[in-house]
């Protein structure tokens, strides 16, 4: 069986088609572009999910929201028993500490930074709590990612692909040399032939 992928240009869609790569997983993509000026999703996304919210995949008629909840059930259901830790294992703690942390605690400086960004001088008195919040986050999962990037284990896991979309804000945001493991751990994921050939079948994403 197919699985329908509800693909938006520069969004965290984009680590769910690497993960289907690394899987190997048959899928084929409905794609959707942000408005060049807004930046703000397509109204047609509302067709597929109430909110307009992007990724979400259809499987076999079960149709599957939210980044965390489409990593763990890919991996479950699609071959990536090899990318979830033991349940029994500390490890497995940890996964879910960083699948948590990386659309939860970390997401949230992320987005006020993007939005206040887009404001300008409107957003000055908020951006320096702004910036310390964001630089805070990016300092924790710097000081946490081992020394072979990876956020769990010694190979890569669920985790790092739910990590992967806050790294790269992190280094487009230029804070690659405050933060090297996650830089390269960045530039780990994207010499992935798997990350490749996603990009390829996703279109445009950042500047990369």
């Amino acid at each position: 069986m197919t699985i329908t992928v509800h693909h938006l240009n520069n969004s965290r869609s984009q680590r769910i088609l690497w993960l289907l790569e690394e899987l190997g997983a048959d899928y084929e993509i409905i794609h959707y572009q942000r408005d060049a000026e807004s930046n703000l999703a397509p109204p047609e996304l509302k067709n597929a999910h109430p909110l307009g919210k992007s990724p979400l995949i259809e499987d076999d008629g079960l149709r599957v929201a939210e980044s965390g909840a489409i990593i763990q059930y890919l991996c479950e259901r699609h071959g990536g028993e090899s990318w979830l830790p033991d349940p029994k294992s500390e490890d497995h703690v940890r996964h879910l500490e960083w699948m948590q942390f990386g659309e939860s605690s970390f997401f949230v400086p992320v987005m006020l930074k993007i939005y206040a960004g887009r404001l300008g001088d409107a957003a000055a008195p908020l951006m320096p709590r702004v910036d310390e919040q964001f630089e805070a986050h990016v300092k924790f999962a710097e000081d946490n990612i081992s020394d072979d990037l990876h956020f769990v284990g010694n190979d890569w896991s669920a985790a790092d692909v739910m990590m992967s979309f806050p790294a790269e804000i992190a280094v487009m945001q230029g804070y690659g040399e405050k933060a090297p493991k996650l830089a390269k751990f960045v530039e780990a994921i994207h010499a992935r032939p798997a990350w490749q050939r996603a990009r390829e079948r996703g279109g445009a994403y950042f500047i990369w």
